[in-house]
């Protein structure tokens, strides 16, 4: 990775610690600069200094938008953002109650709103919410154009090239005996500019072969495992991911070996606060699809090019990939990893998780 690049990733991940923090960004483009602040971090003071100058207007994803029928949506086109003008009667409080679905149904009478075309501020009004996402915030954001204050100024192209997977480098290796698998290692990922890490188990004998010189290694037995706290550590019933996790490990190394790459990826990439939000909007009676995109999120926002880039840096290129999720199978596909086969990867529901295992199959195309 070349050396501009990994400071425009640096110059993503301290604009995504201050929006954390609760702090304005500045987003600076090709004659346009807009400022923000995350809506659900905000607090009096803050929006009163961002409001200095003009008061602020709301940016929400377009999934958000949809569900408060605000119908102007060519403002959204190529940018999936709405930018609503803030009335009179959105202060903080009645801001954040549109920003977080799962207050609906303690104000359900929102509007009217008016959506303001974003121009030429749409790149920045996109790079706004992805940096708000990658934080793990809810994406919506108070925004300014005209701030005068002091913030964290970030480019825009920088946030909308950002790959993460590309600063991605193996730190440290180590055995890690685990039950049912004594013969593990686990090996650390982490990206230059910060940001969460990411495992891979490597199960049994993977890179030792008797095979003759030149004969080509045999496909890995690999699942791709996306962190879940609830379920892999706290033994949520609502899921089937801590079984998926145990069930994997298993019949790795029943099969003499394999990888399994234990990837922070929480709620489908939503984040564990955000996540925990969407389990409040199930107990209102909307399944796990409707409920990410309530809160302005596609159904699944995680990365695959990161299990690539790991898989990759192990020398693999080559798997049998345990899964129910063709997309799975095609993300890695397109990304340079060979998938000779699909290996059935099920879990039996239990009377908490049915529904959610129904979605999966009927919705999601996990196939089920």
């Amino acid at each position: 990775m070349s050396a501009p690049a990994t400071a425009d990733a640096q110059q993503v991940a301290r604009a995504v610690d201050e929006l954390r923090r609760g702090q304005p960004v500045t987003l600076k483009g090709a004659g346009a600069t807009l400022t923000v602040l995350a809506v659900e971090l905000a607090d009096s003071a803050s929006l009163a200094a961002l409001d200095a100058g003009t008061r602020a207007d709301l940016l929400i994803a377009r999934p958000r938008a949809a569900l408060l029928h605000i119908t102007n949506q060519r403002a959204a086109e190529g940018t999936g953002v709405i930018r609503i003008a803030r009335a009179p009667w959105m202060d903080l409080a009645a801001s954040v109650a549109i920003a977080d679905p799962v207050r609906d149904l303690e104000s359900p009478f929102k509007g009217p709103f008016r959506a303001v075309e974003l121009g030429n501020l749409a790149d920045a009004a996109a790079a706004a919410i992805r940096l708000a996402k990658a934080g793990g915030l809810l994406p919506a954001l108070f925004a300014v154009d005209d701030y005068a204050g002091d913030a964290l100024t970030v480019d825009v192209d920088a946030v909308l090239g950002y790959v993460r997977a590309e600063s991605l480098k193996l730190v440290t290796r180590a055995r890690l005996p685990l039950d049912g698998a004594p013969d593990t290692e686990v090996v650390a990922f982490r990206p230059l500019e910060g940001g969460p890490e990411h495992l891979a188990l490597v199960i049994g004998p993977v890179f030792a072969s008797d095979r003759a010189a030149g004969e080509p290694a045999p496909p890995v037995l690999t699942r791709l495992h996306s962190a879940c706290l609830t379920g892999d550590v706290l033994g949520s019933l609502k899921c089937d991911c801590g079984p998926q996790l145990r069930a994997a490990i298993a019949a790795i190394a029943e099969a003499g070996g394999g990888i399994l790459l234990y990837l922070q990826q929480e709620g489908r990439g939503i984040g564990l606060i955000n996540k925990l939000r969407a389990y409040a909007l199930q107990d209102q009676g909307f399944d796990t699809v409707d409920a990410n995109l309530r809160l302005g999120f596609e159904s699944d926002e995680r990365d695959f090019e990161l299990a690539a880039r790991m898989l990759s840096l192990l020398g693999v290129d080559r798997i049998r990939l345990l899964t129910n999720n063709p997309d799975k199978v095609a993300s890695l596909t397109e990304r340079g990893i060979t998938v000779t086969e699909r290996v059935e990867h099920k879990m039996p529901a239990n009377p908490h998780n049915v529904a959610y295992l129904a979605t999966k199959r009927d919705r999601s195309g996990h196939l089920l």
